[in-house]
């Protein structure tokens, strides 16, 4: 059964050799696999700072095992740049910036000089300002490229037997926190705990979004009947980190 396409092969005939980004998540995962499939030589860089959780890391580095191309981890603190931290407009961009400058620069040292990232065909630019740094830096985006979407990764994944064809649409940390309100390790951190605690109860989707008096709670309607089944015990770990609360619908890939 065919798991790779003939445009990314292609690619990868094309670009043999190349540094690759890798999140653990759905799209990274399966371009990783389709970079070894094809017989690239290819490295795997994660970035791994207060933006990503240690469940994310911890993925990473059993994914990339898995598929046979163990990932270098590269420490940041994204939140020494003042400007991250005090969470513009911007944010994304600058925070993109900065970790694909560190994968960059790692990736040179090692010999690498073509860079890639796993942008699939259905992410759109206008939501995703972190787009516009990678096109900066010179990174390829082979899965866009190749006019692969999301739901063709999926099933590519599945086909490949990746653990992760179902893994579900994520975000880094900081996007839970409203721009102007400044990032803290606080913040982060608790945001982490709580959602953890959230995903034991089988809410893998959800989102909880901080604000200045509390935090809102985003679900997806597929996972409502797992939260009006477990309503107290979903209040309880809320308020146990937020004063306040509140329910709102989420769309599935936010």
């Amino acid at each position: 059964m065919e798991t790779v396409p003939d445009g990314l092969r292609r690619f990868f005939s094309e670009h043999p050799r190349a540094a690759i980004a890798f999140s653990g998540g759905t799209d990274s995962s399966y371009l990783l696999y389709a970079a070894k499939a094809c017989g690239a030589e290819c490295r795997a860089y994660t970035v791994h700072g207060q933006f990503q959780t240690e469940k994310e890391l911890e993925t990473a580095k059993r994914v990339s095992a898995k598929i046979g191309i163990a990932t270098e981890i590269i420490e940041i603190d994204v939140l020494s740049d003042p400007l991250i931290a005090s969470n513009p407009e911007d944010r994304c961009y600058r925070c993109k910036n900065r970790i694909f400058s560190s994968i960059i620069k790692k990736a040179e040292e090692d010999g690498f000089a073509c860079i890639l990232d796993a942008t699939n065909a259905t992410d759109d630019p206008n939501g995703r300002p972190g787009m516009r740094a990678l096109e900066e830096l010179g990174v390829l985006s082979p899965l866009r490229i190749c006019g692969i979407t999301k739901p063709q990764v999926r099933e590519l994944s599945r086909r490949a037997e990746l653990e992760t064809w179902k893994t579900p649409s994520n975000s880094c940390l900081a996007t839970r926190i409203p721009h102007g309100m400044r990032i803290t390790e606080e913040l982060l951190k608790r945001t982490e705990a709580c959602e953890s605690e959230l995903h034991d109860l089988g809410l893998m989707e959800i989102r909880v979004r901080t604000r200045p008096d509390g935090a809102v709670l985003e679900t997806v309607e597929r996972e409502r009947s797992i939260l009006d089944s477990n309503r107290a015990e979903v209040e309880r770990i809320l308020l146990k980190y937020y004063a306040s609360v509140s329910y709102s619908a989420r769309k599935p890939g936010l």
